[in-house]
C-alpha cells in the first residue's frame, strides 16, 4: 500500500527558493543533536521539465475512477483512486521530485535529519495556507499523526508505518510555535535504533490533514466533501456509486511557484465509478468517459478497431516511460519438496512456455521477465539474469540430477520414492487457460499437478501460513523498493511475511542492511541489482510475462506534453499534465459531424527518445 501512496504523493515538487531565517539560540534542531539541513543551500525551486507551457486552464477530464470507494480518507480507504485524488487534496511535508525522485520541500520549506537516525525536525512553509485561508501549522501535522495512531481510527497499516515514531513533538516557542514539529523513533526495550532512510520518507510523506476542520469527529465517518484543502482540488460534490466531481482551487497556495505553473490545468476531474473494465471500454466509446488505461491485450488487439479509433477520434497510445514495472510469476515454496531443491524449480522454469503463452493468448503484447526489480535496468545497466525458456529435455535433465526417474507406468518417482505430486493454489478462473497448458507439460514428464481452486479470502489465508506449493503470484512495483519485507531471511519464518517463497541468504540480509544506511538513490538502485541477481540466481518463482507500456485510449480533445505522462508515472499524470483544449475539441467535433478523418498521432510514445531529442536541440 505504501508503494502506491508514495507515488501518488510524487507531485510536481519544490516550494520557494530558501530564504534561512536569522538562527534562533533557543531552537536547536533535532534537539541539538549533530544533524545535517535539506534542502541543500543552493537549491531553488525550478519549472517542472514534463509541464507544457502551451498548457491553458479550463474544461474538465472524465476519468475512470474504477469501484466506488468506501470513503474519500485514504487512511480509512486503500483504494489506489481513492488514494491518488487524497494526495491531489492533502499535501506531505516533503515529496520525491518527478525527475529525479531525490526529496524536495512542499509544505515544509526545510528539515534536518540527526546523523544517528533518531531524529527528525520539519519547518512548515510559512506561505502554506488551506482553502480557506488559515495557514498550515505544526498541530495540523501533529493532529493527524495522532489521529491516525488513535485506536479508534481504522486506519490499518497506516499504524505500522508511522508506529515506529513516539507522537511528534512542536519545538517552536511563542509566536512561531505553529511552524516546527519533531518526530523522534520509537525505542523498543534495549534494542539499538536502527537507522533507515526510509524514516524520512514514513514522517515526511503522510498527507497533512486540517485539524480546524476536523477535530472532535469520527475519524472514520468525516465528510470531505466541501472541506478545506491545501492542495489543488477539493471535492464539490458526489453522487454516491456514480461518480465524484474534483474542482481546482484556484487560490493554491503553490499555484505561482515555478514548478507548479502548466500543471493541474483542468477546472474539474470527474471520477466515474465502474467496477468492470470492459463496462467502463464501453462508456469510454459512447462519450460517457474521456480516457482510460487499458488492462486487457485482448482488448487493445481486437476491441480498438473500429470507426472512433480509425478516425482518431478516440486516440490510442502505448507509452514507455520509467513507470516501476512489477513482476508475475509461479512463485515456489522453498520450504518443502519438491521445491526445495534448486534443480526442481529451474525445470519448473523451463517447463513454463511462456512464448506459446504469450503469442497464442496475449497478441504478443509482452515481454518475458527474468527480474524482480526490471524498471532499474537500461543500456547502461543491462540485465544479465537468465532467461528461462521452453526446454522440455532441459528440464528432465535436471529433474534426473535431482534424482526423479520416471517408473515403467511414466509416473515421475522423487529421489525418496515418493510419485512427484504439488498442488497449485489458484484464486481465480482466469488462470485456468495459463494453467492448463503448464499441466500438459506435468503430464508428458508424468508429474502430477492438482488445482487447488479458492477465492481471494481463502488465498490470502493459505499464503499467510505458507500452506501451499505453488501459486501466482503478482507484485505491484513502488518507486522506491524495499527488499526488506520480501527478502530477509527472518522474514521467511514470520507467518504473514511477505517474503512466501522462503528465501534465505546472508549475503543478501547484509545487502539489505546497508542499503538502508544509503541516502543517495543511485547507490540503492545499484544495491537493488545486486539482490536481484543473487535471489534470481535461486530461482525461487518462475518468471512470466509483463509490459513496459502504459496502453491509453481518449478522446481527441485534450492537449498534452510531447511525452503524454511523466517519467515514473501512470496514467494518473494526465490529472496533472494534461489541459482541455477548445481548439482541438472543434476539431473533433467537425470530424464527428462530417465523417471525417482527424490526423494520425503515433502509437508508440517513448519518453527516453523524446528526451533526447529535445537535448539535442
Amino acid at each position: 500500500m505504501l508503494a502506491s501512496i508514495i507515488a501518488a504523493a510524487a507531485l510536481p515538487a519544490s516550494s520557494p527558493a530558501i530564504q534561512m531565517p536569522e538562527s534562533r539560540p533557543d531552537i536547536l534542531p533535532c534537539a541539538g543533536l549533530a544533524c545535517a539541513s535539506y534542502p541543500a543551500p543552493d537549491w531553488k525551486d525550478e519549472p517542472d521539465p514534463i509541464a507544457s507551457p502551451r498548457a491553458r486552464k479550463g474544461g474538465i477530464l472524465r476519468f475512470w475512477g474504477g469501484s466506488s470507494p468506501k470513503s474519500f480518507n485514504a487512511y480509512i480507504d486503500n483504494n489506489s483512486y481513492t488514494m491518488m485524488m487524497f494526495a491531489m487534496m492533502y499535501g506531505s511535508l516533503i515529496v520525491t521530485d518527478t525527475e529525479t525522485l531525490d526529496f524536495a520541500p512542499h509544505l515544509a520549506r526545510r528539515w534536518w535529519v540527526s546523523d544517528d537516525g533518531t531524529t527528525f525536525e520539519f519547518e512548515i512553509d510559512a506561505d502554506a495556507k488551506w482553502s480557506d485561508g488559515f495557514p498550515v501549522t505544526a498541530d495540523d501535522v501533529k493532529w493527524t499523526f495522532d489521529v491516525i495512531l488513535d485506536p479508534k481510527s481504522d486506519t490499518g497499516s497506516w499504524k505500522t508505518i508511522l508506529g515506529c515514531f513516539e507522537s511528534p513533538v512542536i519545538v517552536d516557542a511563542g509566536a512561531e510555535r505553529t511552524r516546527r514539529i519533531r518526530f523522534t523513533k520509537r525505542r523498543f526495550g534495549d534494542k539499538p535504533v536502527e537507522k533507515n532512510w526510509r524514516d524520512l520518507m514514513y514522517c515526511g510523506t503522510f498527507n497533512i490533514m486540517p485539524k480546524h476542520a476536523f477535530e472532535g469527529q469520527d475519524f472514520n465517518k468525516i465528510d470531505l466533501v466541501g472541506a478545506p484543502v491545501c492542495g489543488p482540488y477539493m471535492i464539490a460534490r458526489t453522487e454516491e456509486w456514480v461518480a465524484t466531481e474534483y474542482e481546482r482551487e484556484k487560490n493554491w497556495w503553490r499555484k505561482d511557484l515555478p514548478s507548479c505553473r502548466h500543471v493541474y490545468n483542468f477546472d474539474k476531474i470527474k471520477m466515474n465509478y465502474i467496477a468492470e473494465s470492459e463496462n467502463a471500454f464501453a462508456a469510454l466509446k459512447h462519450d460517457r468517459m474521456d480516457i482510460m488505461r487499458v488492462s486487457s491485450a485482448r482488448q487493445m488487439a481486437l476491441e480498438t478497431d473500429g470507426p472512433k479509433f480509425v478516425r482518431n477520434w478516440i486516440v490510442k497510445r502505448r507509452v514507455r516511460n520509467h513507470n516501476p514495472v512489477g513482476y508475475q510469476a509461479f512463485a515456489m515454496n522453498m520450504r518443502r519438496p519438491p521445491f526445495k531443491d534448486i534443480r526442481v524449480r529451474k525445470a519448473m522454469a523451463m517447463l513454463l512456455d511462456r512464448e506459446f503463452m504469450n503469442r497464442s493468448m496475449m497478441f504478443n503484447e509482452y515481454f518475458l521477465q527474468r527480474s524482480f526489480y526490471g524498471s532499474l535496468y537500461d543500456e547502461s545497466h543491462p540485465c544479465t539474469n537468465p532467461l528461462y525458456l521452453y526446454d522440455f529435455e532441459g528440464a528432465k535433465r535436471l529433474l534426473e540430477e535431482a534424482g526423479c526417474r520416471q517408473n515403467a507406468d511414466g509416473v515421475m518417482i522423487m529421489k525418496d520414492g515418493k510419485p512427484f505430486r504439488f498442488t497449485f493454489l489458484s484464486r481465480s478462473m482466469t488462470e485456468d487457460r495459463f494453467l492448463s497448458q503448464f499441466d500438459a507439460q506435468m503430464k508428458k514428464l508424468g508429474i502430477e499437478m492438482t488445482i487447488d481452486r479458492t477465492d481471494f479470502a481463502g488465498w490470502m489465508k493459505k499464503m499467510d501460513s505458507f500452506d501451499f506449493d505453488m501459486t501466482w503470484q503478482s507484485l505491484v512495483a513502488s518507486l522506491f523498493p524495499n527488499p526488506e519485507i520480501a527478502w530477509l531471511s527472518s522474514e521467511a519464518d514470520r507467518k504473514q511475511s511477505n517474503n512466501t517463497v522462503g528465501f534465505k541468504s546472508a549475503e543478501v540480509d547484509r545487502l539489505i542492511a546497508e542499503e538502508k544506511t544509503m541516502t543517495r538513490m543511485a547507490d540503492r538502485e545499484e544495491t537493488y541489482r545486486k539482490i536481484d541477481k543473487l535471489v534470481t540466481a535461486e530461482c525461487p518463482v518462475a518468471f512470466l510475462w509483463n509490459t513496459v507500456e502504459t496502453r491509453l485510449l481518449y478522446w481527441n480533445r485534450f492537449g498534452m506534453p510531447d511525452t503524454v505522462l511523466s517519467r515514473y508515472d501512470d496514467e494518473a499524470s494526465t490529472l496533472a499534465y494534461w489541459w482541455y483544449d477548445p481548439d482541438r475539441a472543434a476539431e473533433l467535433d467537425s470530424a464527428i459531424a462530417g465523417d471525417k478523418y482527424l490526423p494520425k498521432l503515433p502509437v508508440v510514445v517513448d519518453f527516453d527518445e523524446i528526451m533526447k531529442k529535445r537535448k539535442a536541440k
